[in-house]
């Protein structure tokens, strides 16, 4: 008997919000370039989920969000922050003082490749034919992108390993942190809440790791600069990592990691558009197949669980 297709509901709940999360995680690589520069990457980062914490926190009170948190879930908080709002962001930031924004977005899809094994070790979510057959698809497509990405870069040999081994080891805190949402302790509280909590000791593990490395706080009092950590910390923090935290619980962390595939795409689309980037056939022809990889994985009758 053929498996009944998710109701329309499910779909909406699932896609609307991705499709969100991934168009402003696309811009973010343009936003975080810019932070460079002036003010050192841990006091950016620090700045970006202490706004984030902040916002988040203020809507969980006016929406009057149920349930509470108790020491058990403090502490699933500060390991969800250490993970995903410490150790990634701040190798990605470092990241991109080695390599492009470019090269950081795309290795960074091989989130997909944990998320899935995570996903299987400690959730027991089972890989489908077709969710394996769309990450061979896209992942085919981020090594042409990959490619194209290491031809380009500026930077020698020696900058772009250093790159490309922060970005990985970002790329394992981010997968810890997805794998931690599909457990029964993250839907044990309210998740925004628990969030607001995670990036508000994540920021402050932040800007304790900041002042005990690089001295007291730096600030750049440029517009640019201003309206970049807002809208880090507000667009890209406070609204889409709810977002994507609900898109696991429903999907799990395997499929929601296409956000990390078609993420480059967006990115050297807005590229394009801002910075002048030039397409040529081998970077067109990776971004065509990450897509192609997207519909086939996304389009599952079920969910990989």
């Amino acid at each position: 008997m053929t498996a009944a297709p998710p109701p329309q509901s499910t779909r909406a709940r699932v896609l609307v919000p991705f499709a969100i999360v991934t168009l402003i995680w696309g811009s973010t690589w343009l936003v975080i370039r810019d932070q460079l520069g002036v003010v050192p990457p841990s006091w950016s980062v620090s700045y970006r989920f202490l706004v984030a914490g902040i916002a988040l926190y203020a809507w969980s009170a006016i929406r009057r969000e149920e349930g509470r948190i108790d020491a058990r879930g403090l502490r699933f908080a500060a390991a969800l922050g250490l993970a995903q709002f410490v150790l990634n962001f701040n190798f990605v930031y470092r990241a991109e003082q080695f390599i492009t924004s470019g090269l950081v977005a795309v290795v960074f899809a091989l989130l997909l490749v944990p998320n899935a094994l995570f996903g299987r070790i400690f959730l027991g979510q089972r890989l489908g034919r077709q969710l394996i057959v769309g990450s061979a698809i896209a992942m085919a497509g981020v090594t042409l992108l990959f490619l194209y990405e290491v031809r380009s870069d500026p930077n020698g040999p020696g900058d772009s390993l250093t790159g490309i081994a922060l970005t990985l080891c970002a790329i394992l805190s981010a997968s810890s942190a997805n794998v931690m949402q599909g457990t029964a302790t993250a839907r044990a509280y309210p998740m925004l809440r628990t969030t607001a909590i995670a990036m508000l000791l994540g920021g402050a593990f932040d800007a304790a790791w900041a002042y005990a490395t690089v001295g007291p706080p730096v600030i750049e009092w440029r517009a640019g600069y201003i309206a970049g950590i807002l809208y880090l910390g507000l667009a890209a923090s406070a609204l889409a990592f709810p977002l994507y935290f609900g898109v696991i619980r429903i999907i799990g962390p395997a499929k929601s990691a296409y956000s990390s595939v078609i993420v480059p795409v967006i990115a050297m689309a807005l590229s394009t558009a801002f910075e002048g980037y030039r397409w040529t056939p081998l970077a067109a022809g990776g971004a065509a197949l990450a897509g192609v990889g997207l519909i086939i994985a996304l389009t599952a009758r079920r969910p990989n669980r």
